[in-house]
């Protein structure tokens, strides 16, 4: 599943009709990233400079000119490399299979930017690449060095972040559909962890299943690090150690997604090791479940994004008072943020390119509105610590969290992430199906 070479130049257009006019923009995909020694991670582009080119490969420059003529500088097809690293498009490849107008090899970055920068107004890249800052400065300066001789060096620096984010925010049809294929690799991976889970395996194991069913359904990686968290664990939001024995009794939640294209899954699910929920797991799990639905019903076009949020809370907070965890006035308990002690994070994020996407939440200090196309994850959640001497030990170490990516449309929201099993009775009948 792939995106057509012309919706990247369409990109390219869009991008360049929301500058300043007589703008470049630069932008680099990254370079290998070393994991130890001489092995090096395998090659994921920078999400922004893959959403305007589409093009994978390391070390690569990418300057945007005109209403959207694209310079690719890459490495150079190189045999002996080849042999040992993989095939490389070289400029060739750069130009027939990625719509560049134009190509050169990495070598001659300097010789190249200075010509496409000289005469420009506006100079937009990155501020946050650091190393691109120091290469931009150069430029500009070798430019300004070079003004007796009729170089004209940029005058304004422009953040490209902010433009490629709003964006990159809304997702159109073909990113939508490869979402979409992510989205149900990931509910298979999470179905087959609860048929395959049993008391006294370790954690890893059942990240094994996970990882099993994203490769084997053409998800290469996950789209982050996969949370397999039991028991206790499961109070430690970003828990990836995933090394523990399961014990018969624990609650286990697991936080994992694929990646499809470079595009990211986002799914959490909390189950029974042993198949059965307890009493006190189940009304928790029950008021969790109830605050999904709260916050459900408000990703609707035009509904402010963070009443989502209040939503859950209030739920959250109802039924934590319902179940002896907290005291007092439901009101002034959100008021004063009590429900943190128990809920620390928001209810949801963007997700597109990065698992947690880029996009403004608030605009002019307001919670910006919801709008079609957007993509963003619902993931309430109560944790327990069990160290928590506040309450009553039955809840103590117990940690859940449930999560779907929803499409925001005209017609109510989409479930990306659609059937996957979120109900107590249906959990327990899929985990009955293996057992």
């Amino acid at each position: 599943m792939k995106i057509k070479t012309q919706t990247y130049q369409l990109r390219r257009e869009r991008l360049m009709a929301s500058l300043p006019e007589n703008s470049v923009v630069v932008i680099r995909t990254g370079e290998l990233s070393t994991r130890n020694n001489d092995c090096d991670y395998e090659f994921r582009p920078h999400s922004s400079f893959f959403y305007l080119t589409g093009f994978p490969e390391s070390s690569a420059y990418a300057l945007i000119y005109g209403k959207g003529d694209m310079t690719l500088v890459t490495l150079p097809k190189d045999p002996e490399k080849e042999q040992w690293d993989g095939f490389r498009f070289g400029t060739e490849g750069a130009i027939k299979d990625f719509g560049a107008d134009d190509a050169a090899v990495l070598d001659s970055l300097n010789e190249v930017a200075c010509t496409a920068l000289d005469g420009a107004e506006s100079l937009v890249y990155l501020f946050a690449d650091g190393k691109l800052r120091e290469q931009v400065a150069g430029w500009r300066n070798h430019l300004a060095s070079r003004a007796r001789m009729g170089a004209i060096a940029p005058t304004q620096f422009v953040d490209l972040a902010p433009v490629v984010a709003e964006m990159r925010l809304r997702k159109d049809a073909e990113e939508i559909a490869i979402m979409e294929a992510a989205a149900q690799i990931s509910v298979e991976a999470h179905k087959q962890a609860m048929r395959s889970v049993r008391p006294n395996m370790h954690e890893y194991q059942l990240e094994a299943e996970l990882n099993y069913v994203f490769m084997k359904s053409g998800a290469r990686q996950p789209a982050y690090s996969n949370i397999v968290a039991s028991g206790s664990n499961a109070c430690v939001l970003h828990y990836i150690k995933n090394d523990a024995v399961i014990e018969d009794g624990d609650l286990i939640l697991i936080d994992a997604g694929a990646e499809l294209g470079c595009y990211a899954a986002d799914i959490s699910r909390t189950f029974p090791a042993n198949g059965k929920f307890s009493e006190p797991q189940a009304a928790l799990y029950q008021v969790v479940l109830d605050a999904y639905y709260a916050g459900m019903k408000e990703l609707t076009v035009g509904t402010p994004y963070e009443a989502c949020h209040n939503a859950a809370v209030r739920t959250l907070t109802e039924g934590l008072v319902a179940h002896g965890l907290l005291n007092g006035d439901v009101d002034t308990l959100i008021e004063n943020k009590a429900y943190r002690d128990f809920y620390m994070h928001n209810t949801g994020h963007w997700l597109g390119l990065d698992v947690h996407d880029c996009g403004a939440y608030k605009l002019s200090g307001q919670s910006r509105p919801l709008e079609e196309g957007m993509i963003l994850t619902i993931e309430p959640g109560l944790y327990v610590s069990a160290d928590n001497e506040s309450v009553d030990e039955k809840w103590r170490g117990i940690g859940i969290r449930i999560e779907d990516d929803v499409l925001i449309r005209a017609e109510g929201p989409y479930v990306l992430t659609h059937g996957l099993a979120k109900e107590i009775n249906e959990i327990e009948a899929l985990m009955a199906e293996s057992r």
